[in-house]
C-alpha cells in the first residue's frame, strides 16, 4: 500500500486497534469497517505471517511492532523478513537501525518513543532528522500538554500517534485536540467509540 494512502487512513480513522493477543485479534476481525488500522503487538517468528494474513483478509492495514515479536532480533534483516514473508504494510520499532532499513525498503515505518523526561524532545527531533520515520508514536499518550509541546517542537515534520494509557473517549479527544494525528490502544472499548 502506498505511504500516502496509509497516512490518509490514519487521518480518516484516528483510532488504531493495538492487538496484543488472540482475543483482541478476533474482536478486531469482527469489527468490520470500524477498525481500519491495526498495530500487531504479539506473535512470534512462526505465526506472525498467519496473524498478518488474517488481518489482511479482514481488509485491515497492518503494522507489525518488531520489538514485540518473539524470535526476531534487532538486526536490519528482520525488516526484510517481515516485508518479504508477510503482507504487512509497515513496522513499528524503537530502534533507529530498523526504521532506517524500512525506509530503504520503502516500507512504512513508525518510530516509537517513550516520553520519560524533557531530554526526549531533542532526541525525537534528532531521530526525525536522521532516520526520517513516516510517523512517530509517543508513549504514554495520555499527556495532552506533552503532545502539544512535542508537535510544536518538531514543527509538523512528522505526524504523531499517541499510544499507551489511552483509557477512554476523553483521553482520545484530548490527545487528538493536542495535535496527535491518531491514537493507538489495546483498550477494546476505545476501538468502538
Amino acid at each position: 500500500m502506498e505511504k500516502e494512502t496509509i497516512l490518509e487512513q490514519f487521518e480518516d480513522y484516528p483510532v488504531i486497534a493495538a492487538v496484543k493477543d488472540e482475543d483482541g485479534l478476533k474482536k478486531c476481525l469482527e469489527s468490520g469497517a470500524e477498525i481500519q488500522i491495526v498495530f500487531v503487538l504479539y506473535g512470534d517468528l512462526c505465526n506472525i505471517g498467519d496473524i498478518v494474513d488474517r488481518l489482511k483478509e479482514g481488509g485491515k492495514t497492518v503494522i507489525v511492532h518488531l520489538d514485540l515479536i518473539s524470535g526476531l532480533g534487532n538486526r536490519e534483516i528482520v525488516v526484510d523478513y517481515i516485508k518479504n514473508t508477510t503482507k504487512a504494510d509497515g513496522i513499528i520499532s524503537t530502534k533507529s537501525t530498523l526504521i532506517k532499513r524500512a525506509k530503504e525498503l520503502d516500507f512504512f515505518a513508525v518510530m516509537r518513543f517513550f516520553m520519560l523526561d524533557s531530554m526526549v524532545y531533542e532526541n525525537v527531533r534528532k531521530q526525525i532528522e536522521n532516520v526520517k520515520p513516516d510517523m512517530i508514536e509517543i508513549i504514554p499518550g495520555a499527556m495532552p500538554k506533552v503532545i502539544s509541546r512535542l508537535c510544536e517542537f518538531i514543527e509538523g515534520k512528522v505526524p504523531v500517534i499517541a499510544g499507551g494509557m489511552i483509557m477512554d473517549k476523553e483521553d482520545t479527544m484530548k490527545a487528538l485536540d493536542a495535535g496527535a494525528t491518531a491514537i493507538s490502544t489495546t483498550r477494546q472499548n476505545v476501538w468502538f467509540m
